[in-house]
């Protein structure tokens, strides 16, 4: 029987699709891909498969879990299946760098950003690129907004290389990034399921930059502001800028992303920077319980039209 396949490898994450998906009264079945084995001569499975594998999968001991998708991912494009959310999409996932590229080819604002590989050169890249500071340090691998900082000053950066607190990023690669001065400490982060706009999520930074707007980030993340709140550090809004949300619409069509959360800030002069592109994206609860929407709800309806489209009967040539 055809079915929904969804790749993942993180069971919390997992189950507000899965309630939606079952009130939906959908075929589904989850592929947890944290290890496993395939025989890439085979024919896969029948059915439609939505790849929500996390940059950070690495964090809850699935070091090569994203390695592993990529690769059925490749198999399963290979044999023609339908993807959302395929092995481009988990590329940009897993790499800013790539992201800040990918980003700048549709025409899109982001901030200056510079790849460094070697925690040696960080200090002297912030020294030279951004005058000495300030600079937003983080990993290219990252996922949750783990391991974002900000530093004043180079010294500053010295030393919180040399301290406990720093652990290195998985994949080596550190970016330094321009540090954008808004007039109230906010981000943005717009949805976008099936390649359009659904709605926009204002997030209060005040408290810092791990901002994960799951109402289950993984057992024992730390950090983590999602769930019951004490003020709304999450509020949904129902429209962003028109022509910000066409240019995010035409670079997710060109990058063959269906789903996604994509964050902006605005500097003092209301100018927006796009930083980051989450293609395992999830919803806060309490955010939506207040305005009223469900984006889970949105996304099993979408994956169901995807598999009532797969297995409609071509039409007859002529």
């Amino acid at each position: 029987m055809s079915q929904i396949y969804v790749i993942h490898e993180n069971a919390a994450w997992l189950e507000p699709l899965a309630r939606a998906l079952d009130a939906e009264g959908l075929a589904w079945r989850d592929w947890h891909l944290d290890h496993g084995a395939f025989d890439l001569a085979r024919a896969p499975p029948a059915g439609i498969f939505f790849s929500r594998m996390s940059a950070s999968s690495h964090t809850r001991g699935h070091r090569f879990a994203a390695e592993l998708t990529l690769g059925v991912l490749a198999w399963l494009e290979r044999s023609r299946c339908r993807v959302i959310n395929g092995s481009h999409a988990l590329d940009l996932e897993i790499s800013k760098a790539r992201q800040c590229s990918a980003l700048a080819a549709a025409g899109i604002r982001t901030p200056r950003t510079v790849v460094v590989a070697g925690t040696d050169l960080l200090a002297a890249a912030m020294r030279r690129e951004f005058a000495g500071g300030p600079a937003i340090l983080k990993p290219n691998r990252g996922g949750k907004g783990l391991g974002v900082r900000l530093f004043r000053s180079p010294e500053a950066l010295e030393d919180f290389l040399a301290s406990p607190d720093y652990e290195p990023p998985v994949d080596g690669i550190h970016l330094l990034q321009q540090y954008i001065e808004a007039a109230r400490p906010l981000v943005t982060r717009a949805e976008f399921i099936g390649g359009r706009f659904l709605y926009a999520v204002e997030v209060d930074t005040s408290e810092g930059f791990e901002l994960c707007p799951a109402d289950a980030c993984a057992i024992g993340d730390a950090y983590c502001p999602a769930g019951e709140e004490p003020g709304p550090k999450f509020t949904i809004i129902d429209a962003i800028d028109g022509e910000l949300r066409q240019r995010y619409e035409a670079f997710l069509d060109a990058n063959r992303i269906a789903v996604a959360g994509i964050e902006f800030i605005r500097d003092r002069a209301g100018v927006a920077y796009t930083y980051d592109v989450n293609t395992n994206t999830n919803y806060n609860p309490d955010a939506e319980r207040r305005a009223g929407r469900s984006a889970m709800a949105a996304l099993a309806r979408y994956l169901g039209d995807e598999l009532a489209a797969s297995t409609r009967p071509a039409a007859p040539s002529r």
